[in-house]
């Protein structure tokens, strides 16, 4: 069987463990405060990037860059690998498209490598579940084709559902209007959101206080669970800097569903700056997205 590595981008959250298990490749993504760009040699500490959001200061997410793939994509090429790579959301960012472009472009210049690149149509943990299903289905022997080809139907059950406690960064972002986050501030509202089938943002309601809210999701993730959800993969929570937050929502997985393998990690900046200090996600394998 042909060599092929097993690539993502940043917008993973997946954590270092697995990373350095699976020897991933990452492709990084950019965010800037100001002028100063981070995300590849410049890193910043996620209590850090969380603490600046909360004084005021406004991060800009930036795409990936197309030198730094075909760099990290032309070292896996000339090692005689071919790529399978997993990417955000094409709905959600132009980085797809970059890696697309760039792949094709390598495609034709080592015309004896293939590489894949996999609109995951999701974010975050989602990522790194399919990352994670795709080692092993390569450990199991599978082809390049064949595992992309898995991950493909595979990816239609993940299920990436979210709150946030401030209604700012949804505002700033356009996901919702003036009036609608200074209402549900002063009602302390807090709103749902899910990655929906086609991989972009849907609203889904709202509830009050941030203790309910996190129940809540916990709630729809045991709803969502299906008849048979694949326990070979973890469940994935993400927070924006509210650890204690993320360890509460752990515990209600843990009771409503009975599972125990739960990953934890933070969000990514370039995520972070459109959810905000205070967003939640819990990320899974469930039954098959309807919308």
């Amino acid at each position: 069987m042909q060599k092929y590595e097993i690539t993502t981008d940043s917008n993973s959250d997946l954590p270092v463990s697995y990373a350095e298990k699976f020897q991933t490749v990452i492709i990084p993504q950019y965010y800037a405060f100001g002028e100063e760009v981070y995300g590849d040699e410049k890193h910043m500490p996620p209590a850090e990037f969380y603490e600046r959001m909360k004084k005021g200061e406004l991060p800009s997410s930036m795409a990936n860059n197309p030198a730094v793939i075909r760099e990290k994509f032309e070292r896996i090429l000339k090692d005689g690998n071919d790529i399978l790579h997993i990417a955000f959301s094409s709905a959600l960012s132009g980085s797809y498209n970059n890696v697309y472009v760039t792949a094709q472009e390598l495609c034709e210049e080592y015309p004896d490598r293939k590489i894949v690149v996999l609109d995951s149509l999701n974010v975050s943990l989602a990522e790194t579940i399919l990352v994670i299903k795709a080692n092993q289905l390569r450990k199991e022997g599978k082809t390049l084709e064949e595992n992309a080809a898995y991950l493909e139907e595979y990816k239609k059950h993940l299920h990436v559902q979210f709150t946030v406690d401030d209604l700012f960064h949804l505002k700033r972002g356009g996901r919702i209007s003036g009036a609608a986050a200074a209402v549900g501030t002063a009602l302390n509202l807090k709103p749902f959101l899910y990655v929906g089938r086609e991989g972009t943002l849907v609203s889904d309601g709202t509830t009050r206080g941030r203790k309910k809210s996190i129940r809540t999701l916990a709630e729809r993730v045991a709803k969502t669970l299906g008849d048979a959800p694949d326990r070979t993969v973890p469940v994935g929570i993400v927070h924006g800097n509210c650890p204690e937050d993320a360890g509460l929502a752990a515990e209600f997985v843990k009771e409503l569903t009975g599972i125990e393998d739960i990953i934890i990690n933070d969000i990514s900046p370039s995520i972070g700056t459109h959810a905000g200090p205070g967003a939640l996600g819990i990320l899974y394998y469930g039954e098959e997205k309807k919308n």
